[in-house]
């Protein structure tokens, strides 16, 4: 099972479950797409955009569940990084789990497999 995830603010995340849908967050809202990353590049991704952010939750979701609005696009690099046109279900999250920081304000992540 391939996991993608996604970085967002406990608050996003809890009103998205509340509504049943998450249309994505502001930078997603901006570019058109919900911006994923793949384990590979998740840890770099929170380095980048959310160093030294508290209250983030990592959440993680089966790539094939995505289904044709999952999209492998260029960008850092020349990566390619999965990118949802299209909102998601909450309920398709495979299990969310928060980034606490450590002292040096890196996150700090769980097992990127899901297990404790």
């Amino acid at each position: 099972m391939a996991l993608i995830f996604k970085i967002v603010t406990t608050a996003e995340w809890r009103a998205a479950e509340r509504a049943g849908i998450f249309q994505g967050a502001p930078v997603d809202l901006r570019d058109g797409f919900i911006h994923l990353s793949t384990v590979a590049q998740v840890v770099e991704t929170a380095a980048r955009h959310f160093h030294g952010q508290e209250d983030l939750l990592l959440v993680a979701f089966e790539e094939t569940a995505l289904g044709p609005a999952l999209r492998w696009e260029k960008s850092r690099g020349g990566a390619l990084f999965p990118h949802l046109f299209g909102a998601l279900d909450p309920r398709m999250a495979c299990w969310a789990q928060s980034l606490p920081l450590a002292a040096d304000g890196a996150h700090v992540f769980p097992p990127l497999d899901g297990s404790d």
